[in-house]
This record gives structure tokens, sequence and C-alpha cells, in this order.
């Protein structure tokens, strides 16, 4: 007693799907055209070719709840007047916080790199080129240290500081007293920007700042490019596995899908230009690997298929191929896509974004496997291996099922 299962299609259609390949790849033509148009016009419109996270761009996200019902707009004109421009302003949907928001902006400390090297400046003005021997400052630190030649003093520091509109919570004495060096505390960036907010809202608008995470350029350029790296390697190795598992004529198709998949993820957040961050890439990585076995599903089906009909046609042999895991490939695409649909619908933060990813990532995919990983298998075919009859124009027959 054989098994048999579910099938969403049963075994007798025969769809075309080789025929039309011209109007599918045309449409994957236009849309890659379309996401590397959006790239460029993001990056003069927008400021960056994609909104990249603050983990991969660098700045900080602060999470602020004010005690008044204050709008995105209001909070944006404080924040520029406080010297905090271009900052992001994303309401923050909470029943217990109703009047949050979650503030993104480049700073990553209340002092960045050009104003440190215009204090530098002035501190040689004012004490003399010789006398500065060291001033030392790190990106996102809260504090400077200062070696001087002879004694200065606190007061002479503070006017200098102040000369540049630089914030401070004291100056102290550090190390030994002949070693003439100056610790200064700047004023925390969460201080700073309360002063910047209130200053504008009216003093008491911000009730608390739960929490702030700051990362700084330098290492949110290493998380990209490692996330660029991570996404080149995964595509080598899978190269290299299907360089194994098949011969010539399947792996190309295979790796040029997988490209057009990663790079239509990557266009459609550039489209929507919704938060891209490594949460982003991890759904990419996964987008990868969902299409290659898809795709392999269905090559080996064309691969059983060519072995078993040597005297048909290639193009007919890898339409009946198509057909005959379409069921197989509906049913798995649709369990993935409704699944990551509901995290997207009522997910939050990065998993809303990863959800998106792969909702997209599944259409893809899917769309990738039949339309442009299986012409690129015929064209091989009929270019480099001619003991395969060559494909003519759609028609016929279907080919008996198994």
């Amino acid at each position: 007693m054989s098994t048999r299962f579910f099938e969403l299609i049963k075994p007798d259609h025969n769809i075309e799907f080789i025929g039309r390949q011209r109007y599918f790849i045309g449409m994957s033509i236009v849309l890659i055209l379309l996401s590397c148009a959006m790239l460029p016009i993001n990056h003069y419109w927008r400021g960056a070719a994609l909104n990249y996270s603050t983990e991969l761009r660098g700045g900080t996200e602060m999470n602020v709840e004010f005690s008044k019902n204050v709008d995105s707009a209001s909070v944006r004109s404080a924040m520029a007047k406080g010297g905090f421009k271009d900052t992001e302003v994303v309401p923050f949907t909470d029943k217990d916080r109703p009047n949050s928001y979650i503030l993104r902006f480049g700073a990553v400390s209340p002092v960045n790199e050009d104003a440190a090297a215009k204090l530098e400046e002035a501190l040689r003005a004012k004490v003399g080129a010789d006398n500065l021997k060291k001033f030392e400052f790190s990106e996102g630190g809260d504090k400077f240290y200062v070696r001087f030649a002879k004694p200065v003093s606190a007061d002479e520091m503070a006017a200098v500081l102040k000369s540049q509109g630089i914030n401070y919570d004291s100056i102290n004495n550090f190390g030994r007293s002949e070693d003439n060096q100056l610790e200064v505390v700047l004023v925390g960036l969460t201080s700073e920007v309360t002063r910047a907010l209130d200053a504008s809202l009216g003093q008491g608008a911000v009730k608390s700042i739960p929490s702030a995470d700051s990362v700084g350029a330098k290492a949110g350029k290493e998380l990209r490019d490692d996330g660029i790296k991570s996404l080149l390697a995964a595509i080598l190795f899978i190269m290299i596995y299907i360089a194994v598992r098949f011969d010539f004529r399947y792996g190309p198709g295979t790796v040029v899908a997988l490209l057009h998949d990663a790079f239509l993820v990557m266009g459609a957040f550039a489209l929507t230009y919704k938060e891209f961050s490594l949460t982003t890439v991890a759904a990419i990585l996964t987008v990868i690997g969902y299409s290659m076995n898809d795709t392999i599903v269905v090559f080996d089906r064309i691969r059983e298929n060519v072995a078993k009909y040597r005297d048909k046609r290639m193009d007919r042999v890898v339409n009946a191929s198509i057909n005959e895991t379409l069921s197989r490939t509906i049913l798995t695409s649709a369990t993935v896509f409704f699944v990551t649909l509901a995290m997207n619908i009522w997910g939050t933060g990065s998993i809303r974004e990863f959800a998106f990813a792969m909702n997209v990532g599944v259409i893809v995919g899917t769309y990738s496997s039949i339309f442009i990983a299986a012409p690129i298998l015929i064209w091989l075919n009929e270019r480099f291996y001619r003991e395969q009859p060559r494909a003519k124009p759609a028609g016929g027959s279907r080919l008996p099922s198994k």
C-alpha cells in the first residue's frame, strides 16, 4: 500500500514556465535596475544608500521619555538647535511610557573629533605650541587628558573650554604633580541631550532616558564590512558545494539565482528605506540558504529526468521537472512566508526587519529557482553539451509522469 501525500497542485498539470522565461527575466532585469537606481537616489536624497542602523553606521540610539505630549517635528527641531543635526525621531510604542521616542543621531560623545581638534588648536594658541605636549581624546569618550611642559591652572583650562562652547563636569590634576597633566571630565551625552531638549521644549520636558547605546563610526564601518564579507563567504562556500554536488551546467544558475535574490532583498530595503542592520544581513544569509535548497530540489528532479528521457528536448525536460516539484515548492514557500508574515505584522524592532527580508526573500527565492536558475541551465546545456537535443520553441506533449 503506497503512501499518498497532500499535493496542492495535482500531478496531471502542465504549466508552461520555460516558454515564458523572457517575460520573467525581463521583469528581473527591471527590478535589479530599479534597485541599482535607488542606491544613488537614496544617497543624494536621504544621505545614505541604505538606512543603516546605528550599529552599522556609528552613532547613538537613545530612548527618551517626555513628561508631556510632544510631536516628532518639535523634538527634531529641539535636537537641531542643541547641536544634534540630522536626528532621526521615531515614536516608541509602549503603554507604560506613552510619550516616548527613539532618537538616532551621529554623535557618540559630547565632543566630536572636529570639536576636539578645534579645542586643541585653541589650547595651543592660549598656552603656546611648545607648552602643549599631549592632547589625548578618543572617539566616544567622556573625558580627555592634556599634558603641558609648564603648569597650567584649571581656571585657564576652563576658560578655553568655555570659549569653545564645551560643557564639563570637572577639571582635575592627573598623575604626579610634575607631570603637569589635567583630566577633563565632560558632561555626559544624556545630559547634553536633556539640556538641548529642555531648552526648546521647556524645563522638565524630559522625564527620563531609560537607555542609550552608542557605536563609534570606525566600529560601525568594521561591522558593515564584516557583514559584506559574511555574504561573500557564504556564496563562495555554496559555489564549492554546488561544484561537488552537480556538474558545470547546474552551478552557474544556482549562483546567479543567489546573487539575484540577495540583491533584490537589498533593493527592497533601499526602496522602502527600512532599517538595514546586522539582523537584516542574517536574514539575507537565511534567504540565500533557503533559495539554494529550493533550487537544488528542482535541479535534482531535472537531473533525474535528463537521465530518464534522453530523447527529449532539454527545455521540455526542465519544464516538466518544474511542474513535478511545483506543489512541494509552493507548500514549502507558503509555510515560511505566512510564518514570517505574522512576525512582520505583529513583531517589533529588528524582528520586523528580519521578517520583512524573509517575506521578500521567499518570493524572489522561489521565483529565481524557476525563472533564473532553470533558463541558465538550459542555455549552458545548449552551448556546451551537445548530447542533449537542442531546445526548440515551446510546445508538444507533456513528458510522462513518474
